[in-house]
């Protein structure tokens, strides 16, 4: 973007804090508005009132970071991670033993990491606190914007002042980049500026947060012995029409979800003792209560709040050349596929490599001194053009995510349950084992281990699943597929005597999706 040039970032979040970091190694001056106090402060209440959802951090994430220039940036992360190599999945067999059953999430032997929140953003928050071109303003609330000026207002929340007392601050910027979340503000104000399509969906489930603790060990135990349950899986008790869900934390706890519809929070909350509450549990999600007791299942039910979850589809992400919107605030989701802040990272990696083209563009262009045009009239008309482009490039990619997202419920639900979903991921990982050439990967694979458009991953996946039908359905080297199934579960030692009967199963299952 040549000369310095003022960009103001609304949302210090991971995504928003990523933004900085990404312009402030450019050089320009950055400004960084968050409506809440510090967010690196314990006492900084979050925006829904509880810890989150743990997040995954995959490898769209990793590259955006990667790519951020500020090596011990990506060092100090991948050091506070825990690798989860699949789902383990949660049961009770008919005769009443409860059993677990590792589902890997890739044949190569790839993970996803757990990672926390709250570390990740403090880190990001340290480093662009060293960097002298980057000003933090906590407790800034954006009230109003004018984006053909590029004018913002920030209604100043001073802890201690009255409502009466509140100052009111007039910000000018040359970029505005909003990253501040589902509700955002900057969005709000964008759509009085751009003809938007906007699409709000809530699904009929909510979320409620619980705990499992970790072990007290002895002084010399192995770290791993603070685990209750396995560290290098995400856990599942899946309900069919609601789920259970565990994932570690570096302390040895886990941060555990309960997925389900209204009717069923209803149900339990009908009980104001909660005695029902332990009861579902051991219904629905058997061994949970031996994980956590019954005491704290109940406590954390009525403490901890029901929340919902809202996916959001929008169109354009920008307007002129002075604002763009990239996260939650563009494309929130729900968490089932686990790329919301993969999504978001990835958003900031895309928008700063076409506005770096853009950029140079304007550098080179013999149209500023020959026409009289300014420098910041040309940068401005640039960055017009790569922000039209960032929406073009994106949009697909964002509403495609979004819908995996919704997809994936039902997936981690229901589907990892049935023989044609994991006979169908069995084909599909011993094609890309044994014949790469193909090309051939799950869309699991596709999405959380590397870095293409989320709408090619969707396009790749119904082409190869066709094709699978194909080949089922007309006979044609259906000896070959066989044979390699077996191939693949004597690798594995996973060999099942129903070979013939999950063909069956497949194929009915796979003709209901694809046909």
């Amino acid at each position: 973007m040549g000369d310095t040039e003022k960009v103001i970032v609304v949302g210090a979040g991971p995504v928003g804090s990523l933004a900085a970091l990404y312009a402030a190694s450019r050089g320009h001056a950055v400004e960084i508005y968050e409506l809440r106090s510090d967010l690196r402060d314990p006492s900084t209440t979050p925006l829904n009132f509880t810890r989150s959802i743990n997040l995954a951090l995959s490898e769209r994430g990793i590259n955006a970071m990667r790519q951020a220039g500020q090596p011990k940036l990506i060092d100090h992360v991948m050091g506070a991670t825990i690798p989860m190599r699949g789902r383990m999945i949660h049961g009770r067999r008919p005769n009443g033993d409860l059993y677990e059953e590792s589902q890997d999430y890739d044949v190569h032997g790839r993970s996803i990491l757990a990672i926390d929140r709250g570390g990740l953003n403090k880190r990001l928050l340290d480093i662009l606190e060293e960097m002298p071109n980057v000003t933090f303003f906590f407790n800034h609330k954006l009230v109003g914007a004018d984006f053909r000026k590029n004018k913002a207002w920030f209604e100043v929340l001073d802890k201690d002042a009255s409502a009466t007392q509140s100052r009111e601050i007039e910000v000018n910027f040359d970029l505005m980049i909003g990253a501040d979340g589902a509700h955002s503000a900057v969005r709000y104000h964008m759509m009085k500026y751009t003809r938007m399509n906007y699409q709000q969906e809530y699904i009929d489930t909510l979320w409620c947060e619980f705990q499992i603790q970790p072990e007290d060990i002895a002084p010399r135990s192995t770290p791993s012995s603070k685990f209750r349950i396995s560290p290098n899986h995400l856990h599942i008790w899946p309900g069919r029409d609601f789920m259970f869900i565990a994932i570690p934390s570096e302390d040895g706890s886990f941060t555990c979800t309960l997925f389900a519809p209204s009717a069923f929070f209803a149900s339990l909350e009908a009980d104001p003792k909660g005695s029902q509450i332990p009861i579902a549990f051991d219904k629905y999600f058997p061994g949970v209560t031996s994980l956590i007791p019954p005491e704290e299942l109940i406590a954390s039910f009525h403490k901890n709040p029901h929340l919902p979850l809202i996916s959001i589809k929008c169109q354009p992400h920008h307007y002129s050349s002075s604002v763009v919107i990239v996260g939650d605030a563009a494309h929130a989701m729900v968490p089932f596929y686990g790329q919301g802040m993969n999504a978001g990272l990835e958003d900031v990696r895309i928008l700063f490599g076409i506005l770096d083209k853009h950029s140079r563009t304007a550098e080179s262009s013999l149209a500023v001194e020959a026409g009289g045009v300014s420098p910041a009239a040309a940068r401005a008309s640039q960055r017009e053009l790569a922000l039209a482009e960032y929406t073009a490039v994106r949009v697909p990619d964002a509403h495609a995510i979004n819908d995996l997202a919704l997809q994936n419920y039902v997936e981690m639900r229901a589907s990892v349950l049935s023989p044609a979903y994991r006979l169908r991921k069995a084909l599909e990982e011993w094609l890309s084992v044994y014949v790469p050439r193909l090309g051939w990967q799950t869309k699991y694979s596709r999405v959380s281990f590397g870095n293409e458009r989320y709408s090619e991953v969707v396009a790749k996946s119904e082409r190869q699943g066709r094709v699978l039908i194909r080949g089922l359905i007309g006979g044609v080297g259906l000896p070959l597929i066989a044979g390699g199934i077996a191939m693949y579960f004597r690798h594995r030692r996973a060999i099942e005597a129903g070979v013939r009967g999950l063909l069956s199963s497949a194929t009915l299952y796979m003709v209901e999706q694809y046909l």
